[in-house]
């Protein structure tokens, strides 16, 4: 991305939320600068200085959702540039797995930014990761990957070491 916008270089926590229904807790949103993409992705945000990663991931999920969880093992790792709300991001991300009783999400404690860009939110199916994105990408999976990780989650349970899965570059 050759433009001017500010880059931000950061460390993510995200949470693989698997109910026993085999079904994974997804929110919609996107990038505020272009509301016309929307974005269906696993709940988590920034780690703080001095925050590991696990912890992170816990009190991400617990600010997007409400619910308080422990965490499993850390399955996927990837790596991303992407547009977000004026600025670039280089980001990496680290995924947990959670084993949880399907729930419905709090959101009451949002912050601003995440109540302009949050939008829906459910429990899916592999079969609806499948049909979630759009033929003409206005409709998108992070990571593009994610039914195909889900599907191997619960057929063969967490891997040994964290597997890497598409990482994505929006303009």
């Amino acid at each position: 991305m050759d433009d001017e916008r500010p880059v931000i270089r950061r460390r993510a926590a995200r949470v693989v939320a698997l109910s026993p229904q085999g079904r994974v807790l997804l929110f919609e949103g996107g990038d505020p600068d272009r509301p016309h993409v929307r974005i269906w992705h696993t709940p988590g945000g920034g780690v703080d200085p001095g925050e590991s990663d696990r912890d992170a991931a816990v009190r991400e999920y617990r600010e997007e959702t409400g619910v308080d969880i422990e965490v499993g093992p850390h399955v996927w790792d990837r790596e991303l540039r992407f547009g977000f709300n004026g600025s670039v991001y280089d980001q990496v991300e680290v995924f947990f797995l959670a084993q949880v009783e399907e729930h419905v999400a709090d959101t009451s404690g949002h912050n601003a930014l995440e109540r302009r860009y949050l939008g829906a939110h459910g429990w899916f199916t592999v079969e609806d990761l499948r049909s979630l994105p759009s033929a003409d990408g206005s409709v998108l999976l992070a990571p593009p990957d994610l039914a195909d990780r889900v599907a191997e989650l619960l057929s063969e349970g967490p891997p040994v070491r964290p597997v890497r899965v598409q990482g994505v570059v929006l303009p």
